[in-house]
């Protein structure tokens, strides 16, 4: 059978689910799952539970909004996987959240092209960000965990004879890491004396 599924969220471990609860059962939710997590945190794992636990016709309902998600792209995502399993979707604060209505259905067609915008926002400041780095001199990516000095001593010490694992054990890296040192050296001599000869 349908039933009405509550679901109330707190952010900090000192604040209380309680007035939330009270809310949710006397709006005759039988089941509330029950959360204290920030709303930014993707694995809330109560949610989760939540949306796995929803059936064809169940719905699904908030005390507000902002306890569900913080952001209209999670809660378009949100919303949309309950939708996806037949249920359905109601924030007793915002009456017009209600995905039963044509109304509610309308609402959450624009926050899908809302969560778009907002998605393309963040995509064009990301790519902004980086570019500036890039610009004022700052290396993305992860730094190299073994400086350019002691690449030369590996590749030395290779080239005087020393086993893969000798170098490794003593600079306390993989014997993986010594042969992808000591072969890039190898490739990039062999590039540059074709060169010369060329």
């Amino acid at each position: 059978m349908a039933q009405q599924i509550g679901y109330a969220r707190v952010s900090t471990i000192g604040q209380t689910l309680d007035t939330q609860i009270q809310v949710l059962g006397r709006f005759g939710c039988a089941k509330i799952f029950r959360e204290k997590a920030s709303g930014a945190n993707a694995d809330r794992i109560q949610l989760r539970r939540l949306i796995r636990a929803v059936s064809n016709g169940d719905r699904v309902i908030v005390t507000r909004i902002d306890r569900l998600a913080r952001s209209t792209f999670d809660l378009f995502a949100i919303v949309k996987e309950i939708t996806e399993k037949g249920g359905q979707f109601y924030s007793i604060a915002e009456p017009w959240a209600d995905t039963l209505t044509s109304t509610g259905r309308l609402m959450l067609a624009v926050l899908g092209g809302l969560a778009d915008v907002e998605r393309d926002l963040i995509r064009t400041r990301t790519a902004e960000g980086r570019a500036r780095a890039i610009k004022e001199g700052v290396k993305m990516g992860r730094p190299a965990q073994i400086s350019a000095l002691k690449r030369q001593d590996i590749i030395q010490k290779r080239q005087d004879g020393k086993t893969l694992k000798e170098i490794a054990r003593s600079f306390g890296i993989s014997p993986g890491t010594v042969s992808r040192i000591t072969t890039g050296a190898d490739s990039h001599k062999s590039r540059k004396k074709k060169r010369t000869s060329i």
